[in-house]
């Protein structure tokens, strides 16, 4: 069965690294002298009180997980880290009922970037800072972060990263997978300093750039204006799109293409070769429609159309315009890489590039066989047959996927919410995006007028959606709390 005292000793590591993260957060409200510093000072406490008693209960486990731990702990994780995560916003009183507090947490946390909050610039610096650092945390995964530093705290650390990775494929780059971990982790790392340096040299104050750089590289896209500041600068909005599209791409590729010095083997990968081609076609269709329907002049609809394909597909939510005032084929567009996703292994959420590939891939194959019934027909990626269970997982996902799409679209329609808001909110919360299309959830508006039934609803599917849903509804299975 399940071995709770081992569960409890991984939570309660990982909740004191969460209190050290709200630490940080208590310095930042020191610092500028406002409200939020009492809010810290207890979030901070009340964390480390939770992490003892968590962490005292499991003293004596030893670390071997199996693989039902892994599945509890990797849920748990994300579950509990948005409990604790959400008190500062409670006892600063910024967000007084628990839904819109937990709704936004754990949106940060999963890097869905969708919030509650009507205006964000009323909100002093620590819970600003605390909203993009959830984000950074969540981007590459809160337990992975945890086998990245402090390996020893996780036991079974292949089970946990099999849990809470993104993607159908896992490709090693070291025999260790806590030093794969420190290698991924060093890329994140870099690309946030180099996104926020660059934002800072381009005019941003360094508070904006920081949390910007934090919010675009873990493609979240929580904003620290009511607005979007990207409408501040040109320049700054090409850096934005930069950095997005590269953490789009898997991170293991990343490594493999600048740190081992190989720069055709990203060239030769065939989810991003897709994931290239997608933007460069759903770009120009959306710059075509823009310049013909819209009005607009040649750079103008080159930015916005690129801006708004780059976020959409690596699910990172942030805006530059409002597309719900576009022509309506470009929803279409944007749904479609909303559904899509960028690369696995990436920061992003979506069905993922390399999934949407395989797929394209069986339906090929299967147009193949109605005229040679007994050719063998293999799905190769990279070079390399995709194991026969591979695709059966495939099958599965896109099932539960598009299942649990229309399940979320058909309750935000009884809810009273309109059709095309209904499926692109359910895409927003499926995909991790945190944007809708039309003007009353659009991209840079709240989503504050959604219930309080909703708004756990939506909590819940963002969490889904951030654990690639098999992960989490495995949990409520009878099968999995069977003793054998």
């Amino acid at each position: 069965m399940i071995n709770w005292k081992l569960i409890s000793k991984i939570l309660g590591s990982l909740l004191f690294i969460e209190a050290l993260f709200m630490a940080c957060c208590l310095v930042m409200a020191i610092v500028y002298k406002e409200s939020d510093v009492l809010a810290f000072i207890l979030g901070t406490s009340i964390t480390t009180a939770g992490a003892i008693a968590f962490r005292y209960h499991g003293h004596e486990a030893e670390n071997s997980l199996s693989r039902r731990d892994a599945y509890v702990v990797v849920t748990l994780t994300w579950v509990i880290f948005s409990l604790f995560g959400m008190t500062p916003f409670l006892i600063h009183g910024s967000l007084t009922n628990l839904a819109d507090a937990y709704f936004e947490t754990m949106s940060g946390f999963t890097t869905t970037g969708a919030t509650v909050i009507d205006d964000v610039e009323s909100l002093p610096h620590g819970l600003l800072f605390w909203r993009s650092l959830s984000q950074w945390i969540g981007g590459l995964g809160i337990v992975f972060f945890t086998v990245a530093l402090l390996p020893s705290l996780v036991g079974g650390s292949v089970k946990v990263f099999s849990a809470e990775a993104t993607g159908p494929m896992r490709t090693k780059m070291h025999p260790r997978l806590s030093t794969s971990a420190k290698w991924i982790w060093s890329i994140y790392l870099l690309l946030t300093l180099a996104c926020g340096l660059s934002f800072w040299a381009c005019g941003m104050d360094w508070f904006d750039a920081t949390n910007y750089s934090m919010t675009t590289t873990a493609t979240g896209g929580f904003s620290t204006h009511n607005g979007s500041i990207f409408l501040a600068s040109p320049t700054v909005e090409y850096l934005a799109i930069l950095f997005q599209f590269l953490a789009g791409i898997n991170f293991t590729l990343l490594y493999i293409t600048f740190f081992k010095l190989r720069p055709m083997t990203i060239l030769r990968n065939t989810e991003f070769r897709l994931y290239v081609v997608t933007i460069v076609i759903a770009t120009l269709w959306i710059m075509y429609l823009l310049l013909t329907r819209m009005g607009y002049s040649f750079e103008p609809a080159l930015r916005s159309s690129l801006f708004q394909v780059v976020s959409f597909i690596t699910t990172t939510g942030l805006s530059n315009t409002d597309a719900g005032l576009w022509p309506h084929i470009t929803w279409v567009i944007l749904g479609i890489l909303m559904f899509m996703g960028a690369c696995a292994g990436s920061t992003t959420g979506g069905f993922k590039s390399i999934r949407a590939l395989m797929v394209l891939r069986v339906m090929r194959n299967e147009f193949y066989r109605l005229l040679h019934p007994n050719a063998v027909l293999p799905v190769k990626l990279n070079g390399q047959s995709v194991p026969q269970s591979r695709l059966l997982t495939l099958l599965a996902f896109f099932t539960l996927y598009i299942t649990m799409l229309l399940f979320t679209a058909t309750v935000m329609a009884i809810s009273g919410i309109d059709i095309t808001n209904a499926f692109t909110i359910a895409l927003s919360l499926i995909s991790n995006v945190g944007a809708g299309l039309d003007t009353n959830i659009g991209p840079q508006m709240s989503w504050a007028d959604l219930s309080s039934g909703l708004k756990w609803l939506c909590s819940f599917l963002m969490l889904v959606g951030r654990l690639e849903i098999i992960a989490v509804l495995v949990l409520f299975t009878r099968t999995f709390w069977k003793k054998n």
